[in-house]
């Protein structure tokens, strides 16, 4: 979907966000997405907004394409508001961390496919409690779509840093910033992938990990970057769910920019880096592992850098594309106050040292995440 707004042309973006619901009081996550679900709506346009996720601490809700970025921004906040009504009305309190702080142990939800998917993986079905955010940018057709898969690989673990908010695990510090990208590393398909080169190669590899009987459809294709396969749009699947809605608008923004910088790149007859996957990897491991707060691996070099010149780089790299939008100015104003207030990682661990305790800090994450 295309959008002329002051006589510019735009692709639509849409957000799917995983919130974690939680006791008020002590912060412990509560298997309750049934519960909450069932709640009636205040808002006609909330009736197919959520749903359930793997797990009955989990509540999921999707925005509408928007071409606005504010307008993006504001549905957030209104479903991230609802899905606080809705939690609080069984006791409970929706929170935008990609993990729990405290211990858990998660409750696989009823329903055939749910139980499919633990009877074949197993133990990590019973530990696999994270929360992301999924962007989705619209293409005109497969063949772009994959065209810009192909082209956007090096910059996605630059999202993945600038969203780390999960550096907590079964009550303990894990030394990570994103903690759910290495627990979300173990799905079998999971991960960066090879250039596909075009959108017959793309199907034939999504239909050949189906025909190992492995994966059960098309919707567990973990790819980092995938054709969505309910949408016409790119799905970009590496960030964290941000612990603040104005964090969420700004990756939405850089996805955006990503995907019509590819886009543009194809249409000049530009090819794609041809980083393997190996590097994509270790890059993917040193934003999970880091943040924003030491070095990452440069999308283009591959040399490790200060976080803060390679945040610089993807500004650059999108910079037309984001100027053409109307963007450039809010992503600007977002990346500095995201450099300098810290991601949601970051965060936590600064309320964790002022406050002394991971139920306390919760208690605060629950405030921010819908402030």
């Amino acid at each position: 979907m295309y959008s002329e707004m002051e006589d510019r042309i735009v692709r639509s973006v849409g957000v799917e966000e995983e919130l974690l619901l939680v006791d008020p009081e002590s912060g412990e996550s509560r298997a309750v997405s049934s519960a909450v679900l069932a709640v009636p709506a205040q808002d006609a346009d909330a009736e197919d907004v959520f749903e359930k996720e793997l797990h009955g601490e989990q509540l999921e809700f999707a925005t509408r394409p928007q071409f606005s970025m504010g307008d993006l921004g504001a549905e957030i906040r209104r479903w991230r508001a609802e899905a606080g009504r809705r939690a609080q009305e069984v006791g409970a309190a929706a929170v935008a961390l990609a993990t729990s702080p405290l211990t858990v142990s998660p409750t696989v939800n009823t329903g055939d496919r749910h139980r499919w998917i633990e009877k074949q993986f197993g133990m990590p079905v019973q530990e696999q409690l994270t929360c992301g955010c999924h962007v989705h940018v619209s293409v005109e057709s497969d063949e772009e779509g994959v065209q810009v898969l192909d082209r956007i690989r090096p910059w996605l673990p630059v999202l993945t840093a600038m969203s780390a908010n999960s550096p907590f695990w079964q009550g303990s510090d894990t030394g990570y910033n994103s903690y759910r990208n290495r627990v979300w590393g173990r799905w079998p398909s999971a991960g960066p992938v090879e250039i596909f080169g075009s959108a017959e190669n793309y199907h034939r590899q999504v239909a050949d990990l189906l025909e190992t009987g492995v994966l059960k459809d098309k919707g567990m294709v973990y790819f980092d970057a995938r054709l969505s396969h309910n949408f016409p749009t790119v799905e970009i699947r590496v960030a964290d769910v941000c612990l603040e809605a104005s964090t969420t608008v700004l990756l939405a923004t850089l996805a955006r920019g990503l995907v019509e910088t590819a886009a543009r790149a194809h249409r000049a007859g530009e090819p794609p880096v041809p980083h393997g996957v190996g590097p994509l990897r270790l890059a993917q491991w040193r934003a999970a592992r880091s943040g924003l707060t030491d070095r990452l691996v440069h999308p283009e070099t591959l040399h490790p850098e200060p976080a803060a010149d390679v945040v610089q780089a993807l500004l650059t790299h999108v910079g037309p594309a984001l100027e053409d939008a109307g963007d450039t100015d809010d992503v600007r104003r977002a990346t500095a106050e995201l450099l300098k207030g810290g991601t949601g990682a970051e965060v936590q661990r600064a309320l964790l040292k002022e406050t002394g305790s991971l139920r306390r800090t919760v208690s605060e994450c629950v405030r921010r995440s819908a402030a």
